[in-house]
């Protein structure tokens, strides 16, 4: 498919979030970078994720960083101020395990509406802080994939074994996507996705929050490969993947995490042969390296310098960083990325 020949159609009508096809069209748009790694440097031990509020909660709750943002919103805060700062457009939410399935973890699936609409209003009062008329910045509602899959056995002597359904997915998503979008969220990112069915799930109740509140919001959708196969973990090939789910229209679609920029590059470019839609990438900052402050090998000149490279052959709309990646990384992106054309696409660029 020529994605140049899709005929035009007339534009979704964004409730918020209206102003992100014309931008997409006009220039390559900044998506901040990794939130794990900037908590990181904050050294947060036991005591301090917990807060007064949780000091006597009856669980461990380190590493539960959706936490942070009712017990250390001021980190959050500051870190999203580091990445506008540098220069990003888009912020996302401090909420990739912020679903009640993921929070059972924890023991603390009670607490999801409050992180969900706590972390939304945290990111919104960066961008608002942030934004100018000529650059305006916008808040991604962050939603993971979980750490449970709809379509692969939990059980490697139990192929058809699951452990949890599609329908629990989608209330679990659609409690998270209403926390976001009260909280001042602009548009959706449906990300990190391994297993099809599961974002599927997230789709579904995106579409069913839409209906029952008459509002819609722009819908991201970022994939992962997981290895040199080429193929998400559910074992769909990009191609596959696209078009398993290119019925939810979504604003952008593309790839995150597991691979730096390097070993990404052939499935953007294939995604950028068959997507009309704009296309996204936000890879890891390389391979690990535990010996790296960021604990990725890739400083951010070089991965600047890979998403440079993308940006000139034409392949992406939407650049920033997943795991390993920094202000520091995102700042030398949006330098490196700044005046370089974006994909055309006739679709949306004349829609807009």
């Amino acid at each position: 498919m020529n994605p140049s020949a899709a005929a035009p159609a007339a534009p979704t009508p964004y409730t918020r979030g209206a102003a992100l096809p014309a931008l997409l069209a006009s220039r390559i748009l900044i998506l901040d970078g990794a939130m794990g790694t900037m908590i990181q440097r904050y050294k947060l031990d036991e005591a301090r994720y917990r807060g007064e509020r949780f000091k006597d909660f009856g669980r461990d709750v380190k590493g539960n960083n959706e936490l942070l943002s009712l017990t250390q919103p001021q980190i959050i805060g500051e870190i999203h101020e580091q990445y506008l700062a540098a220069g990003a457009d888009i912020i996302e939410t401090n909420t990739f395990g912020a679903t009640s399935v993921a929070q059972a973890d924890y023991g603390m699936e009670s607490l999801v509406r409050e992180m969900n609409l706590a972390s939304a209003q945290l990111a919104r009062a960066a961008c608002d802080k942030y934004s100018t008329p000529d650059k305006p910045r916008f808040v991604a509602g962050a939603i993971g994939p979980t750490p449970k899959t709809a379509s692969i056995s939990p059980d490697v002597n139990d192929p058809g074994a699951r452990n949890i359904t599609f329908d629990e997915l989608r209330a679990a998503y659609y409690e998270q996507a209403q926390a976001l979008l009260e909280g001042g969220a602009d548009l959706f990112l449906v990300e990190t996705i391994f297993d099809t069915l599961n974002a599927k799930a997230a789709l579904f109740a995106l579409d069913e929050l839409f209906e029952n509140t008459g509002q819609v919001l722009p819908v991201m959708i970022s994939g992962t490969v997981t290895d040199a196969s080429g193929r998400i973990l559910s074992g769909q090939t990009v191609e596959a993947f696209w078009n398993s789910l290119r019925h939810a229209k979504p604003l952008t679609f593309g790839l995150n995490c597991a691979l730096g920029a390097a070993l990404m590059r052939p499935y953007i470019a294939e995604l950028a042969k068959i997507c009309d839609t704009y296309v996204s990438c936000y890879p890891n900052a390389g391979l690990p390296n535990p010996m790296s402050d960021t604990g990725f090998d890739e400083t951010p000149d070089d991965t600047s310098r890979q998403l440079k490279e993308f940006a000139q052959a034409g392949l992406v709309n939407l650049a920033g960083g997943c795991c390993g990646t920094t202000p520091e990384h995102i700042a030398a992106i949006a330098k490196a990325l700044s005046g370089v054309k974006p994909r055309a696409w006739a679709h949306y660029r004349d829609a807009a």
